[in-house]
């Protein structure tokens, strides 16, 4: 199963468990880790289901580029590190 693990950052905010997914890609293994903590789906998608735009996320040491669809494959030993970046000044 693909693990899922999320920034600590977010733990002020809300839960953040690491999450097994039975998932092929990206998009379901979001959907399994938001029927864990549904409050995670607005800290890391906007409206549209897009990643919004301070959250980066790596799979397998490799970052994702397209921020819409959420369609990239995983394995069924993936690593996926979802982050949020940092900015400012």
């Amino acid at each position: 199963m693909a693990r899922l693990i999320f920034t600590q950052q977010l733990s002020r905010f809300t839960e953040v468990p690491e999450v097994e997914a039975l998932a092929d890609n990206l998009r379901d293994a979001l959907e399994a880790a938001f029927q864990v903590n549904p409050a995670l789906r607005g800290y890391i998608l906007d409206e549209q289901g897009d990643l919004r735009f301070h959250v980066v996320v790596f799979i397998d040491g490799k970052r994702v580029m397209q921020r819409s669809g959420l369609r990239d494959p995983l394995s069924s030993n993936s690593q996926v590190y979802v982050l949020q970046a940092l900015s400012g000044g």
